[in-house]
């Protein structure tokens, strides 16, 4: 990433006077008290804020391309890690309920209000994965907090007022569909530890195929424990072990947790069936990406099903030949996909 900075430095040399490259040791950590929980944050830069949302099986360090390309480009980067995630603590792992959308995007209203400059009401917000399904709950309970937003990989799921979420998955896709199979405490986490921490993230971080993702009982990706790991592109050792570092410590309870809370949201959302969210949105999906082939998502976001529900939908991006992790895949032109929405506000 340094080479990447160095190099986008010595092209705009012209402009200088708003480039300052950073460096990963410029970011800051701190933690904050929110609704209950001590928040680890990363931060970095000055400006409007951003704040960045990871998902599964991420944490704040997911983000590193982009606060470092954001921060130099005038704006104050901010990202959690999640309820449950990393070194943020004081969340029960052992009671799913406590995660439900309420409870994060309630953690993540609290950090708002604590790291927002004086007279800044309102922040820019970047979500993936389960970070993007946070950010569409937050412009939903709360749109007073949020400018405009950028979202990777989740479109909005308008809430279905006759089918539970995990019961109509389960019916879809069958028992070996990877939510149906993280439905269970202490199952997968069972499984999870036979395969090993770091196997487990190299064969996700590695998946690949634009379909259901299944992982049949005792058998997973398919891989054995003691096959070589072969990183992604995208990915270096030193990224990998900082990851397995921390889910090492933690365990993968607090992020199967969000799975564990689908139905209990759906029952908590009853009140906002129908509602739209009125934010600006950028929506950005790699075509190999699961969440873009999962059944019904191709037409909802390419129909007018999304628009529907996401009127100030500006843009929707579909990059070729990229998988779910996107913004660690194609760092560059996500940073620049940002960048280009956020300047209109």
């Amino acid at each position: 990433m340094g080479n990447f900075l160095t190099l986008f430095f010595f092209k705009h040399k012209h402009n200088t006077t708003h480039i300052q490259p950073h460096k990963m040791e410029d970011i800051q950590h701190k933690m904050v008290a929110v609704n209950g929980i001590n928040m680890h944050v990363a931060e970095l830069g000055k400006g409007p804020t951003i704040l960045f949302i990871h998902g599964f099986p991420e944490l704040w360090y997911t983000w590193r391309h982009q606060m470092l390309y954001l921060a130099s480009h005038g704006y104050r980067a901010v990202a959690p890690d999640l309820r449950g995630y990393g070194d943020t603590t004081g969340a029960p792992t052992n009671d799913p309920t406590k995660f439900t959308t309420l409870h994060v995007v309630g953690d993540l209203v609290a950090l708002i209000e604590a790291v927002v400059a004086p007279g800044e009401e309102k922040v820019f917000v970047v979500g993936h994965d389960w970070g993007a399904f946070m950010a569409w709950a937050l412009c939903l309970y709360r749109p007073d907090k949020v400018k405009a937003v950028v979202n990777l990989s989740v479109p909005f799921s308008p809430r279905n007022p006759k089918f539970k979420p995990v019961d109509a998955l389960r019916a879809l896709y069958g028992n070996d569909y990877y939510i149906i199979r993280f439905q269970e405490p202490g199952e997968i986490e069972g499984e999870l530890a036979v395969w090993g921490t770091e196997r487990f993230l190299n064969d996700l971080f590695n998946y690949r195929k634009p379909e259901a993702l299944l992982l049949p009982k005792g058998i997973g990706f398919g891989t054995s424990p003691n096959d070589p790991l072969v990183l992604p592109s995208w990915l270096s050792k030193e990224d990998l072990a900082y990851y397995t570092s921390k889910f090492e410590k933690t365990g993968f309870t607090g992020g199967l947790n969000y799975y564990r809370a689908l139905n209990i949201n759906w029952e908590l959302t009853a009140p906002w069936t129908g509602a739209q969210v009125k934010v600006p949105v950028k929506f950005i999906v790699g075509d190999l990406d699961l969440t873009y082939n999962t059944m019904g998502a191709k037409d909802y976001i390419e129909k007018g099903g999304f628009k529907k529900d996401v009127p100030l939908l500006e843009d929707v991006i579909i990059l070729k030949d990229v998988c779910h992790f996107l913004h660690e895949e194609k760092p560059d032109e996500i940073n620049q996909y940002i960048h280009q929405f956020f300047k209109k506000f």
